[in-house]
This record gives C-alpha cells, structure tokens and sequence, in this order.
C-alpha cells in the first residue's frame, strides 16, 4: 500500500514566493533559517484560528522545530512552502535560534502535542474537527479519544496516511462534502505541510494545520514524556529514549546541526537562498 507516509507525493508545484496565502504577514515574525516563524503569545494564535473559523477565512498553519528547520534549509521548496502558511514556533531548539539571532525567546512554546487540544478547549463555538494520517486504525483511535474529552465538537475520520491518487481523491471529496472547521493532517515533516499548500483549498476546510505524531500521542501509541521534561521542555530526550534506532539522528546528529546552521546565519547575517 503506498501513500503519503512513504513520501509518495507526486510532482509539486510550488512558487518560491514568501507571500503568505492567509493574506497579510503576520505582525510580527523572525527568521529561523530562512523560515518566517510568527511571534504569538498562546492566546493571539488561539483567537487567530478561532477568528478564521468564526469568519470562515481559509488559512493554514505548520509547526516548526529544529527537525523542521534543517529539512527546510536543505529543501528549498520546502522552506518556500512553510513561508506560505503561518509557522508557531515549536520547542526549545527553536527558541535558542531566536535568542541568538533576534536577542529574544519566542513569547510561547507553541508545540502540536499540547497546543492542539488547548485550542478544542478554547473554542468559543462547537467546531467539525477531521482527522487525516498516521498509520490505518490510529486516526479512529485517536478521533474516539477526542470525541470523549471534547464532546461538545464533533471528530471525523477523513483517512489514514497511506493512500493512492484514486484514494486521494477519495479523501478530498469526503472533505469537500464535510468541509470541516478544522482539518488536522498527520503525514510528518515535510510531506503534510506540502500537501496542504498544494492540496488543501478552502473548499475542504476552513483552517488546515500539520500536526506531525499528534494522532500518535493522543491514541496512546506513543507515550508522552513525563510532566517534568515537558515542563523543562527536553521531551526530546524522552522520544530519544524510546525509539534510539529510529531519533538518533535527528537529535544527535541534528540538534547540533541545526545549532551551527544558526550560528552561520548570525555571523553571516543572510538566510538560506539568499
């Protein structure tokens, strides 16, 4: 069964433009390697999306880490993909990037995991949540957890992440009779953001946001990292610890990667592709 878990996306078209395609840039925003993370308190990111739904005004939304930033600054249409949506800030490689090239923390620690199910709880109205990704079964386990712990929404199962093109279009016409609030893709970085700039339209959601191993957490696939590191914000090493042979080299090997990319871009004052 192949799909988009497996990075079978098929041929993209992507502009290299920094144009956002919710309209204006946000407020304010920093450079991380090339990519334009906004800077949004909890509560400004919670009432932007409640606002596009309330206003029903597609837009789109992508976490970024230190994983994300190395694949977008090795992947060009990557990058030129994350600065057409509205990019939170995930994560303490993230915020150690800002303090060194922008002299300041990001006001939050915006991570998917934490930040997705204190956006269901403050939801000002009921809202239609789907689900789309992970492995066959996860998305459903997932979507009944939610379902008991936010009953006032309701969750749908759109697909899992392993589909053909005639399965694509399967998923996107359930999603264009649905047309949900709020469509929650979960294909990993940097497969879900590109399918969600160059698929998802506002006729198949109103907001679309890339959650990476959300599903995962919340079906209990994957336990989360006790309360204490998340709190001293090195869950990382938690996921270092449960899957060695699988993270090391995205923590490893990447973390101090990614410290020396910011490092270069501090003494050399350019971004990548420029």
């Amino acid at each position: 069964m192949s799909g988009l878990m497996d990075g079978n996306i098929g041929t993209l078209n992507v502009s290299a433009t920094h144009m956002k395609e919710i309209g204006d840039a946000p407020p304010d925003s920093r450079d991380i390697l090339g990519v334009d993370v906004s800077v949004m308190t909890r509560e400004m990111a919670f009432e932007s999306i409640g606002r596009a739904i309330s206003d029903v005004e597609h837009r789109k939304y992508a976490f970024l880490n230190a994983h994300g930033a190395n694949i977008a600054y090795k992947d060009a249409e990557y990058r030129s993909v994350l600065n057409r949506l509205s990019v939170l800030s995930d994560g303490i490689g993230v915020d150690l990037a800002s303090r060194v090239l922008h002299g300041r923390s990001f006001p939050a620690n915006l991570n998917g995991t934490d930040f997705i199910p204190g956006l269901f709880s403050c939801l000002d109205s009921p809202a239609h949540i789907a689900l789309l990704g992970a492995r066959p079964g996860v998305a459903c386990d997932a979507m009944k957890k939610l379902q008991a712990d936010y009953p006032r929404h309701r969750f749908t199962v759109a697909g899992d992440g392993y589909f053909d093109e005639i399965g694509e279009q399967n998923i996107l016409k359930v999603l264009r009779d649905d047309r949900p609030d709020i469509l929650l893709v979960a294909f990993g970085n940097p497969i879900q953001e590109k399918w969600i700039a160059n698929h998802c339209t506002a006729e198949h959601a109103v907001v679309a946001i890339g959650v990476g191993a959300l599903f995962d957490f919340i079906a209990q696939r994957v336990p989360r990292a006790p309360s204490i590191m998340r709190r001293l914000r090195i869950e990382w090493l938690h996921r270092l610890a449960l899957e060695p042979r699988r993270m090391w080299r995205r923590y490893l090997l990447g973390n101090p990667v990614f410290l020396y990319r910011v490092l270069r871009q501090k003494i050399s004052g350019r971004s990548p592709g420029i």
